[in-house]
């Protein structure tokens, strides 16, 4: 997987970092990356599939017709599964994702429904971007327009998915989060992977910590 500049995201990206709402502080990420794998992720691709191919020849069919990637007995399906993968191990290189199995993810209905959720929860930073960048420029419209840039928002060859946390073992497992989402805006065309997500830390949690 290679790290993307994608210059429509730049202001986006620095912006959702760290974002001070009030009760809460949303931190967020935005990356861009593309599906070509070399060296390290070449090898742990090779392993995952073999994992995962193994696990195939056990398992009920009615589990592999049930996953979000799509039928596990196809390499394209298993390939999908380890792009995703991968994605979570170069965004958050502190833990390792690669026990992750389909079942871990979800796949969204389609963009709209995905709209709907992150405008919702980013109500307040939507606020926040108004009062840095002026009344003229619209936090939602300017997300999604970035996003649209880069992945192709709205082509058929882009399908969404998103991570079901395993809380125990990552990062949206840490103390004193009161929501987070996580989306994959995977273009099979373009063989690149945007992924977009935001947590939200309570302020009451993080003074309750400093005065331990």
């Amino acid at each position: 997987m290679k790290y993307l500049e994608c210059k429509p995201l730049e202001k986006l990206k620095a912006f959702v970092e760290n974002v001070d709402v009030g009760d809460y502080t949303v931190e967020g990420k935005m990356e861009a990356y593309s599906c070509k794998l070399a060296g390290t992720d070449k090898k742990l691709s090779r392993s995952l599939d073999q994992e995962v191919e193994a696990s195939v020849s056990v398992s009920p069919p009615r589990l592999l017709s049930a996953s979000p990637v799509g039928p596990l007995t196809e390499a394209g399906s298993r390939r999908t599964l380890i792009y995703l993968i991968l994605t979570l191990n170069h965004i958050y290189p502190d833990y390792d994702f690669s026990l992750l199995r389909a079942h871990n993810f979800s796949k969204e209905t389609g963009p709209e429904t995905v709209k709907g959720n992150v405008e919702t929860l980013l109500i307040e930073m939507a606020r926040a971007w108004i009062s840095e960048n002026g009344k003229d420029s619209a936090f939602t419209e300017s997300l999604w327009t970035a996003i649209d840039e880069v992945i192709s928002l709205y082509e058929s060859s882009t399908d969404i998915y998103s991570y079901n946390p395993e809380y125990e073992s990552d990062p949206f497992g840490e103390d004193g989060y009161i929501w987070s989402f996580n989306y994959f805006f995977y273009n099979k065309k373009m063989k690149r992977i945007l992924y977009f997500s935001c947590r939200a830390k309570s302020k009451v949690y993080e003074s309750s910590e400093e005065d331990v």
